[in-house]
């Protein structure tokens, strides 16, 4: 199991992403990104895949674009459903594996945000999600998944540590009102190119004395960008952009975030 298939982490995850994320200037205009995209791209409909808990998913919907959403974790999709009822917005969320998943309609518009391609642990699974989403493209549909480029001083420490030695993340409220800290411990293999290890969840009571600890595992794969760009190429699409933000700026030989924006070619393309 990964991080994201326990219930514990669903309930909690919008709670302790904004906290994450409160001070992160690289998230500013992430919903709006998105929402750009599907206005521009999404007319023949918009998968949301990897919707976690449903922040881009039901933004969209609240938007009047048409979209379904899918992901692997079904505590994620509950928690997804469970939302888009109090906000009173129909739309299908499904639990599947992204390089399995099918459906009875094509898409115009398919969306992987934050770390969702990332958590992909091999090229084979790599391989066989981008090929099954180009299937359930409509010709010249368009693909958007995020990746990061791999930084070698990172890598370093990481080759450093095990799965036990925790560092503080985050400090956040849980669902149940207590005050609960995250711990990381990462770890990194140069030959899978594979980040693994543990959260740790320790939570308080309201006199501050440890009253839980969970350890959730986690793993996901680092992807190079000239990789990433030959696997799109193989896989039978075509890199349109690479954004550096979700502002729109285009990304430069620089180390960081990537947003990719890719087209599925026509289908007499070669595919792996």
């Amino acid at each position: 199991m990964d991080l994201h298939d326990f219930k514990d982490v669903a309930e909690n995850y919008d709670r302790y992403v904004e906290a994450m994320f409160s001070h992160d200037r690289s998230q500013e205009g992430f919903l709006d990104f998105y929402l750009d995209l599907a206005r521009h791209h999404g007319g023949g409909g918009v998968v949301d895949i990897a919707c976690g808990t449903g922040a881009v998913l039901l933004h969209l919907a609240k938007h009047g674009i048409d979209v379904d959403g899918t992901d692997l974790s079904e505590e994620m999709c509950k928690v997804a459903a469970r939302k888009a009822e109090r906000m009173g917005l129909k739309v299908r969320i499904y639990q599947a594996d992204m390089t399995q998943f099918r459906s009875d309609r094509k898409y115009s518009l398919a969306i992987i945000a934050r770390s969702g391609f990332m958590h992909l642990p091999t090229p084979d699974l790599q391989r066989a999600a981008l090929l099954n989403i180009r299937e359930q493209l409509t010709e010249g549909g368009i693909l958007t998944l995020n990746t990061f480029d791999p930084l070698p001083f990172v890598q370093a420490e990481q080759m450093k540590t095990t799965p036990d030695d925790y560092t503080f993340r985050i400090e956040y409220v849980n669902s149940e009102g207590n005050r609960e800290r995250i711990y990381n411990a990462i770890t990194y293999n140069p030959v899978t190119q594979q980040m693994y290890g543990n959260w740790k969840f320790v939570t308080y009571n309201g006199n501050g004395e440890v009253i839980s600890e969970r350890i959730r595992p986690i793993m996901m794969r680092q992807t190079y960008r000239q990789e990433m760009k030959w696997l799109a190429e193989l896989c039978g699409f075509e890199v349109l952009e690479i954004f550096r933000d979700y502002k729109g700026t285009k990304a430069d030989e620089s180390a960081g975030g990537c947003i990719w924006v890719l087209r599925k070619k026509d289908a007499s393309a070669k595919t792996a």
